[in-house]
Parts: C-alpha cells; structure tokens; sequence
C-alpha cells in the first residue's frame, strides 16, 4: 500500500487519497474489531435492553495499539512524501512487528529508524550504551513497579467504604508510582534493547513527575503518543490556527481519542476527557495565575492532577470512581470498616523516598554537574531535565564534551563511570534474583 501511495512528481490524486483512506479504514477497523468490539457490544446491549450484539470475548493481539499506530504513521508519511516507500516486505514487517518495542511502545516512526533498516551499525560501544539503559528500565519495572504494585493491587479492587481514606490514597499513590516506573522502565529497556541491535529509538519519558502543569506533563510523560496525535491527528484538524470553538473541539477531540486509545472502558474516556478540559483551562485561565506564584505551588497543582488522574484511570467502573472520589475527602471515614494492620499502607511508608527519588532528575543533573567540572566550567548552570529540547535518550555515563581540564579529573569520570557500571550490574542481579524467586511480576499496560 505503501508503493502505491507514496508522493509522485505527477501524483493522480482521487487513487492516492482512496488507498490512503483504506489503508487507514482497514487498520483503524482491525484495531476497533479486537479492542472495542466487547465495549461496544456491552454498551448497545444495555442501551437498549437485550443482546443485539453477541460479545465475542475475543482475545487482543499482542501489542496491537502500538503496531496499528506505527503502520499508520507509515502509510501518511509515504503519502505525504516524508519517507520513501519501504519496497521489501520483509523490513517493513520487520519495522511494524519489532519486538523491543512491540507491547509497550515507544511508538517508533518509520522515518525515526528508516536508514538504520537498510544501512544498520551494531556497535560495541552502541551495545554498551543499550545495556547499561536495559539495566536502568530493569531494575524501574522489576524492583520499583513491581513493590509499589504489590500495595495497588491489594488495595485497587476493593470497595473504597471498606478502606477509607488511608485504602483510597494508598492504593492510588502507589498506582502514580507503579504506572510511571512500569511504562518508563519497559520503555528504557525497548530503546536498550534497539541500541544494542544498532537502532535508535525516540524518548518517551522525560520525568513527567517534576512537571509544573497539565501542558508541561504531557510533553514528558509517553512522548511519542503525545507526538502521535499532535502531528496526525491535532494539525490536520487545524490545530490552534482555527477559531476558539474550533480550536475547544480539536483539543476535546484528540483527548477523547487518547482516552479511548488507553482501554475500552468508560472511565478510559472519562479520563482522556479530564486531561483535555484541564489543559483547555490552564490555557484560557489558569496558566497565567500559575506564572505569577511560586514554582513550587505548580508543582503541587500538578501533582494533583495526575493523581486524581490516576485515580480516573486506575479504579474501573464510573460508580466505584465516585466512591473512591468521596472517599478522597473523607466519606468513608480515615480507614473505612477496616484497620491500619489490615490495609498494609504503613508497612511502605519507608519506600515512599526512594520512590520520589527515582521519579526526579538527579542522575542527569549529577552527570552534567560532572561534566561541567571536568571540564573546568563547575558554575555551569545545569539544567538537569529541561521540559523542551530534550527529546534525545540521555546517555547512562559522563561524557565530556570538551577536553578534561586536568588529567586528574579526567581519570576522576573515569572512576565514576565506572562506579556507575557496578552499580548497574548489581541492579540486573538483583532483578534477575527478583524475577526468580517471585511469580509477581505484572504487565498494567496489557490493554493497550
């Protein structure tokens, strides 16, 4: 489909454009037949009292949302005339199916990696760069993820009068941990993964936890997705360029469609939803309040909205989200019909540091500051994650720019890239240990 719609000097324009629109109809109809057959049929059902439609209870492919995304972007970039079209059928399935970054993203674009598919590099310096980026998304999913999982998963299911306040919060504030340390580590150990075979993969995740508003959150927190429906769904709309009224109904349009992308449930949309009208009101009104106040008051603004964000994406079923909602401010009183022992909350109070810690930049900002003193410049202004710009996957070591100013603190990044290196092998050991001995280990995103 590709050849047939790819940009020509002398293009016939009605075929081009109908090969696209099928092409599009038929990935997009696969994708809603697999993912949102169930929902729909359950939705008709109930609106109109029997069963029009059978539920087929169908299994979803693996991965299906990530590949239906990356074909699409293929075929209109082809169309538009960005890339060539990829004529062996063997690379582009190579390209739509790559397992690395199959299950859980990052959505990887045909132009990102379309000269490594025909001239790839492995090197061993690329394989150690992926390696040590492999280890670093390990130890995010296995060791983080999964111990703050161990709390959500106890607490997620059950009724938030029977756990209260403490339950509700808890549950939703080890979610915030476990979704952001679960998606970043599998996407880190994708782009490892692509290193080590001689592919470059975009960023993903940017440290969405130190943002300071809803806007700022989604420039971090799951990139290419974000960059998915700006460029091929947002823009060919209008975009901002377009009358208030127009501009509302784009914004509310690609949010609903990222709600619904996330899982075929209501509370999917509700949340997609959240964010959209969030973001349409720091842009009308908030935005400006915000530049006026202390950085530190963004900061709290904004991590409350992810929180009761993953409060909307977490707590299936819209009834139980009102309860949990209640239960936020008090309805259920401090710990519902249950007891401290019973919820369990108290026995992480002593993890919640390192899960603050392993949410913030402090790995890029010592690595720069590091930088900046070999290289003779110590009052460098470091800026450790900067909210643009940044699109590039940081490296996991020192790496000078500029010659050493001694010799001495030279063989001093040398030490701690060395350091850094045990480090990370005593992380893939512990992980490697973890897995082995626990059948624990859950996949959050296998909805997607």
């Amino acid at each position: 489909m590709g050849v047939r719609v790819r940009h020509r000097k002398k293009p016939d324009p009605p075929l081009r454009k109908f090969l696209l629109v099928a092409d599009l109809l038929l990935n997009l109809l696969i994708l809603g037949f697999y993912k949102y057959q169930g929902f729909l049929a359950e939705n008709v059902n109930r609106a109109i009292g029997e069963e029009f439609i059978a539920e087929l209870d169908l299994a979803l492919p693996i991965g299906i949302s990530f590949f239906t995304l990356q074909a699409i972007t293929y075929v209109v970039d082809v169309y538009r005339g960005q890339v060539g079209a990829q004529k062996n059928p063997l690379y582009l399935g190579m390209y739509i199916a790559m397992f690395p970054q199959l299950v859980a993203g990052p959505i990887v674009r045909y132009s990102d990696i379309e000269a490594e598919i025909d001239n790839r590099r492995a090197t061993l310096a690329g394989f150690a760069q992926g390696l040590r980026l492999f280890c670093v998304g390990l130890g995010k999913k296995v060791l983080l993820a999964n111990t703050a999982g161990t709390l959500a998963d106890s607490l997620l299911p059950r009724e938030a009068a029977e756990i209260g306040f403490v339950g509700c919060f808890s549950g939703v504030a080890a979610y915030t941990f476990q979704i952001y340390f679960d998606f970043s580590g599998y996407s880190d150990m994708a782009i490892g993964l692509g290193k080590m075979m001689g592919f470059e993969y975009p960023r993903n995740f940017n440290y969405p936890y130190t943002s300071k508003s809803a806007t700022e959150f989604w420039r971090r927190w799951h990139m290419s997705l974000g960059g998915f429906f700006r460029d091929y769904v947002y823009i060919p709309l209008g975009g901002n360029r377009v009358s208030t009224p127009r501009f509302v109904a784009n914004t509310m349009i690609v949010w609903g469609l990222t709600g619904i992308w996330h899982g075929a449930a209501w509370n999917f949309v509700l949340w997609g939803l959240y964010w959209g009208v969030l973001i349409l009101a720091e842009k009308f009104f908030i935005m400006k309040a915000l530049d006026r106040l202390p950085g530190f008051v963004s900061h709290i603004w904004c991590a409350v909205l992810f929180f009761f964000g993953w409060l909307l994406f977490a707590v299936t079923g819209l009834s139980n989200v009102a309860e949990w909602f209640c239960a936020m401010f008090g309805a259920y009183g401090f710990t519902g019909t249950s007891t401290l022992w019973e919820l369990q909350s108290w026995s992480y109070v002593s993890l919640i540091p390192i899960f603050i810690v392993g949410s913030l930049p402090w790995a890029p900002y010592l690595r720069k500051k590091l930088q900046a003193w070999a290289e003779g410049d110590p009052h460098r202004k470091i800026v450790a994650a900067p909210a643009k710009g940044n699109e590039a996957v940081p490296p996991c070591q020192a790496e000078l720019a500029a010659p050493a100013a001694s010799p001495a603190r030279a063989r001093a990044v040398l030490a701690v890239n060395v350091a850094a290196d045990v480090a990370l092998l005593a992380v893939l050991v512990l992980s490697a240990m973890s897995v082995v001995s626990s059948s624990y280990n859950p996949f959050i995103y296998f909805q997607f």
